[in-house]
């Protein structure tokens, strides 16, 4: 199971899809779309530890972490 992780102001939101799952990986892949369209960006971990930037879902990833934009002023 892969995990979309959505980072927000009460805290965090876990879902879960099958990428062997066509049903659930077209949701997976309309869910990144709606999050990013939202202003969220996407990350994942690398084997090495490291989080990288991504633009479109990757379903080899075991997690991918959207948090939102920091408001500043």
């Amino acid at each position: 199971m892969a995990t979309i992780l959505v980072m927000d102001h009460t805290g965090d939101t876990r879902q879960y899809f099958d990428p062997e799952d066509g049903e659930q990986l077209a949701w997976a892949n309309a869910r990144f779309a709606e999050l990013t369209s939202d202003g969220y960006t996407a990350a994942v971990r690398r084997s090495s530890g490291e989080a990288a930037l991504v633009r479109a879902l990757d379903p080899t990833a075991e997690e991918t972490l959207f948090y939102p934009r920091l408001v500043g002023g």
